[in-house]
């Protein structure tokens, strides 16, 4: 016998009919349900907060928050792909109905969500998949703004390869020169690191002794926040996580064209990476050097200035550094880790291995770096600082953070969001890695053959 839901007449048990699958699998989740059912008379009912829906080519992330934790049973169904989520103590309000017009055609992963009154007290979710995923469902405690949230992350099971992008262009100097309008081609690219012009330089250049590169060398930009998490709230409603990725992608535009560098962002869009998939995705594509992009926030308004960090093997280099690194490494915590899933192993490895010689490095990088920002804007400090950043606890790349102004302030806010000011700063950050890597070739890899 069939009962009546929120799909209309679809049948109680929507995944009977589907081929591949078992008998065992249809009764371990029938079970499932009906242990949902046995709850103590009398339980409040979860009010549902928000839904949001977090499309991206790596993954897609489906958010549902309550005022409580959310109970949940979930199966995977094949031919055709769906994924169905029953929500236990919730009824089906404007919340839920609200949730299938959040999906945007160009989803790489979700065709529909239909939801829906199952039984009393019971939701039902059916996700309708445009191929095979492999999901992780998870819940998280409340946080920050957040309270209650069930998580659906829709993994493709061929992850997507940092690398493919690369791979992709026909040959390194294509890579290098981002294949754009006006930018050098391999016909005319010298073979060495770009060396900044008068106009560009803030001092006078030294002569360095050091061989000039000959191959290709690979910057990972990383704009800071994403997705589930913000990142600082500016006094009229910019968020961190928009402005490091506008910064991040008019830097990659301008790396890409000089002749012998290329760029590679963490995330090219409004998504979450967690703090230890960005380092693992720089030593993917085996980068010379990590900007890890921000806006700064205080307590206070008038607080002002661009900063630059580097990590400390000890304490931080001062109480605000520490404060900083505290709020900076609780990302993961805002925009939602899967515990569960996480690797140890490179965080071992982080832990392990001496990175003595890379800070130096970084140090050296964050330098060059905060000279060029007080050309653009007033420095916080006038020094490099250090504090412990996990997204800057790669062991063999050089790694800064650039804090490029306070969000928090009103007057730098403004210009945050001014399309020239993030030009200028992307000008700045690109002319202190030509002052690193003139003093600082990289040494040999990739090599590019000499052009004559």
């Amino acid at each position: 016998m069939h009962t009546q839901t929120g799909f209309g007449s679809e049948p109680e048990a929507d995944m009977t009919a589907a081929p591949g699958v078992t008998r065992r699998e249809l009764l371990k989740f029938a079970g499932a349900t009906l242990a949902l059912l046995v709850s103590p008379v009398g339980m409040a009912a979860t009010s549902l907060l928000a839904v949001r829906v977090w499309p991206a080519a790596e993954y897609t992330r489906v958010t549902i928050e309550g005022n409580s934790q959310l109970k949940f049973t979930h199966l995977l169904v094949t031919d055709p792909h769906r994924l169905v989520v029953d929500l236990e103590g919730v009824e089906f309000d404007s919340v839920l109905q609200s949730l299938p017009s959040k999906v945007l055609d160009s989803d790489p992963y979700i065709k529909l969500i239909r939801a829906g009154r199952n039984r009393p007290g019971v939701v039902r979710l059916v996700v309708e998949l445009k191929s095979e995923i492999n999901p992780q469902v998870f819940t998280l405690a409340p946080v920050g703004n957040y309270g209650h949230r069930l998580v659906l992350d829709l993994y493709p099971t061929t992850p997507v390869d940092p690398l493919l992008a690369l791979i992709e262009k026909s040959s390194p100097m294509d890579a290098a020169a981002g294949q754009t309008g006006d930018a050098p081609t391999a016909a005319d690219a010298p073979a060495q690191i770009a060396r900044p012009t008068p106009a560009d330089q803030a001092s006078p250049p030294r002569r360095s002794t050091r061989p000039a590169a000959n191959r290709l060398v690979t910057i990972v930009l990383d704009p800071g926040h994403g997705g589930e998490d913000p990142g600082a709230v500016g006094a009229r409603g910019s968020f961190e996580k928009n402005v490091t990725l506008s910064i991040a992608r008019r830097l990659k535009q301008k790396i890409d064209a000089e002749p012998n560098m290329r760029a590679v962002l963490t995330r090219d869009g409004d998504y979450f990476v967690p703090l230890g998939q960005r380092v693992t995705r720089a030593r993917r594509v085996q980068s010379d050097l990590f900007v890890s992009i921000h806006a700064d926030a205080f307590v206070r308004p008038d607080a002002r200035g661009s900063s630059v960090f580097v990590l400390s093997e000890s304490g931080a280099s001062s109480s605000a550094a520490r404060w900083l690194a505290q709020k900076e490494n609780d990302a993961d915590l805002i925009g939602g880790v899967n515990l569960a899933k996480q690797d140890g192993h490179l965080a071992r490895t982080l832990l392990d291995l001496s990175q003595t010689a890379t800070i130096n490095d970084s140090l050296k990088l964050g330098k060059a770096v905060l000279n060029e920002l007080g050309d653009i804007n007033t420095l916080h400090k006038a020094h490099v600082e250090q504090a412990g950043f996990a997204v800057l606890k790669a062991p063999d790349i050089p790694s800064i953070l650039v804090e490029t102004a306070f969000i928090s302030n009103p007057e730098e806010e403004q210009r945050l969001n001014d399309d020239a000011y993030q030009d200028k700063m992307a000008n700045a950050i690109l002319r202190g890695l030509r002052l690193y890597f003139r003093d600082n070739p990289p040494i040999g890899r990739t090599k590019i053959a000499q052009l004559d």
